[in-house]
């Protein structure tokens, strides 16, 4: 007698060869036959992300000449099998338990409609400025994050109701976490993704005008729910963070270095109509494993 699968995963991918085997190894390493509803959309793919995906037997896959990480999540979407429905960044490692953990806290029936783990970095692969950085940042938004800038988030059918089909929008994370009041959204604390941070300096400028770009997209849009934006980070956020000893002041300094310059450079992208996530994610792929 088959089951509804537990949950079903949308993978969108853009030339992700290097960092999708294991992400799905990770997401079905102790699943169970059918448990996880997987389906990955490779979209204006150049390299093997299509066919590493097909090597995983449970995996359907569903190709897309159009570039876009908002489209590719909307064809996968329509080919999920059941609720809840997990979005997960092709790069981020999620554990088969870590997955079972967040479907068990939409069980739990206290009004909470979306979840999302807790974010571990590995900085294996990043240079002495970028990692500097990239701690002053973490500890800036510890307390801040939910189910924006995880690499993953958890909706439930209700919830799904309330936001899908996505608006085309960069900052797709950021638009369905302020989409629920904060009593319905939870980080998940047994659940975990790993997620490698942009390795040098000039990827993470990149990313932050990205991201930047993509919430003065959103602008005072709240996507269908009840919550406000939170205010952007202040210099005065940095400054406390340095004194209270939970930032380093050379961290401080290279955060601080690079909001200059990812300022610039989204000022850059605003004047030229727009910032891609395609060439965004390919040109931080080509960093990375160069």
């Amino acid at each position: 007698m088959s089951t509804a699968p537990l949950v079903s995963v949308i993978v969108p991918a853009h030339d992700e060869e290097f960092g999708l085997r294991h992400t799905l190894e990770s997401l079905l390493a102790d699943a169970a036959p059918d448990e996880i509803d997987v389906v990955v959309v490779p979209n204006a793919c150049t390299d093997r992300t299509a066919a590493i995906a097909r090597s995983f037997p449970q995996v359907r896959v569903v190709e897309t000449y159009v570039a876009g990480k908002v489209h590719a999540i909307g064809l996968g979407y329509d080919l999920c099998r059941t609720f809840p429905r997990l979005v997960l960044d092709a790069d981020v490692r999620l554990s088969t338990h870590s997955v079972r953990s967040m479907a068990a806290r939409l069980d739990v029936g206290d009004g909470v409609l979306a979840v999302a783990p807790r974010i571990e970095w590995d900085y294996s692969a990043c240079g002495p400025l970028a990692t500097r950085a990239h701690r002053a940042h973490d500890a800036l938004m510890a307390d801040r994050r939910v189910l924006s800038g995880v690499g993953a988030y958890l909706l439930g059918e209700q919830a799904c109701l309330r936001v899908f089909p996505l608006p085309d929008v960069v900052a797709d994370d950021e638009y369905v976490h302020r989409s629920f009041a904060p009593y319905e959204r939870r980080t998940v604390p047994e659940a975990v993704s790993t997620t490698r941070p942009a390795p040098t300096f000039a990827s993470l400028v990149r990313r932050r005008a990205r991201a930047r770009f993509g919430n003065r997209q959103l602008g005072p849009r709240t996507g269908s729910g009840p919550t406000a934006p939170v205010p952007p980070l202040s210099a005065a956020d940095l400054v406390r963070g340095v004194r209270t000893c939970r930032i380093r002041p050379l961290d401080g300094a290279a955060f601080l270095a690079a909001v200059t310059a990812e300022r610039i450079l989204a000022r850059y992208w605003q004047a030229r109509g727009g910032a891609s996530w395609s060439s965004d994610r390919a040109a931080h792929r080509t960093e990375e494993h160069v």
